[in-house]
């Protein structure tokens, strides 16, 4: 488990594949010639915005199953850490797949990130009339404050979970993986990014599979690229500009007849009382207090956001933190902090994070 409170150095190495060893497979060697990417302008007062938010982390993993409710079928979908949007679509789709079959009359939904809207859209795409029950709607939700690189990320430790939850893990992640390619572009606010990350392709290991969903994926040893010293790799994936994204869920939504309740729930007797016989718990770190998950541990995180550079077409994830760039800004990680309840971003912590990447700006070589 990582300590309580550190600077993101270690968790995009682990997050983007480092840790997490490739397949045996061709491997694309690098391209001749590869042109040196734009330099990011780093520096405090090119900062627009700081946020931060609490990822739901579970060390056994997401939670995918039903029970009981009186006579009521809960179905929990929640537990995503660093995950969410990656695996939205995908546990969305496990949890619709065991909660819907059999079912009849309206579905409730409980939760408006990023989880809930895509378990909301799947009910009513196989015909379900769906409330969606939130706290807060985007953009006040955690999804809103994502990253949205779809790789995942933090959600679980190896030793602790099973066999039977790493065969979820892998269909949730090609479900998502291949739903979120039919949705790219403006409307959706989704692209593909080439991205940048330390350390070379790793081509052993149990999570062999991941590597399937790094397209490609080719090595540069030091010199051939501008992060300096060390051997760097480089793969195409789907980045998520949340804002737009979960805007557009929304309108989706409604426009499929979906109905909007906000509402806090203090306990489980509280959705008892719902019209809706089927609910699907989406509720994210909110579980940890209303279902009584204290498994689930809140893991802030900070972004500083830069003034937007549309020149900037890659992304990276090295040892001093990870960038990506999105319409609104270019977007700076982060912290790693277990146990932090509160979502406000510390102005040393944002500090840091700005200083980190200024190095990598600074230290930034063009190939010969």
């Amino acid at each position: 488990m990582l300590e309580r409170r550190t600077l993101l150095r270690t968790a995009p190495l682990a997050a983007t594949g480092l840790l997490l060893p490739g397949c045996a497979t061709t491997l694309a060697a690098p391209p001749r010639g590869t042109p040196c990417p734009p330099r990011v302008n780093v520096a405090a007062n090119r900062v627009i915005r700081t946020v931060a938010g609490l990822r739901p982390c579970r060390a056994s993993g997401f939670v995918v199953r039903a029970e009981a409710l009186g006579t009521k079928r809960l179905i929990h979908n929640y537990g995503h850490g660093g995950a969410g949007i990656t695996l939205s679509w995908g546990t969305s789709r496990l949890a619709t797949n065991l909660g819907l079959p059999g079912m009849t009359g309206p579905v409730a939904v409980i939760g408006a990130g990023a989880v809930g809207l895509a378990t909301a859209r799947l009910a009513q795409e196989a015909g379900f009339a769906v409330t969606l029950y939130a706290k807060a709607l985007p953009p006040h939700t955690t999804s809103n404050i994502a990253g949205g690189q779809i790789v995942p990320t933090g959600h679980y430790d190896e030793d602790r979970v099973t066999p039977e939850w790493q065969r979820q893990y892998r269909a949730a992640m090609d479900y998502s993986w291949r739903r979120f390619q039919i949705m790219i572009g403006d409307d959706y606010g989704i692209h593909w990014v080439p991205t940048w990350q330390t350390g070379p392709i790793r081509t052993d290991g149990d999570d062999a599979w991941l590597l399937a969903y790094q397209p490609a994926l080719a090595q540069f040893a030091q010199g051939q690229h501008p992060f300096g010293d060390g051997v760097m790799r480089r793969f195409d994936t789907m980045y998520v500009e949340t804002g737009r994204y979960l805007s557009r869920m929304i309108a989706d939504f409604q426009r499929a007849g979906g109905r909007i309740v906000v509402r806090d729930f203090a306990s489980p007797t509280d959705l008892v009382a719902l019209p809706e016989t089927t609910i699907f718990n989406c509720t994210g770190l909110g579980s940890h207090h209303l279902f009584g998950d204290t498994e689930l541990t809140p893991v802030r995180g900070q972004l500083a956001v830069l003034l937007p550079q549309p020149e900037i077409d890659y992304a990276y994830g090295v040892s001093e933190g990870y960038m990506f760039p999105r319409a609104d800004g270019i977007v700076l990680g982060g912290t790693w902090e277990r146990g932090e309840w509160d979502a406000t971003p510390q102005a040393s912590d944002i500090d840091g994070i700005v200083r980190s990447h200024a190095r990598v700006a600074a230290n930034w070589t063009c190939p010969a």
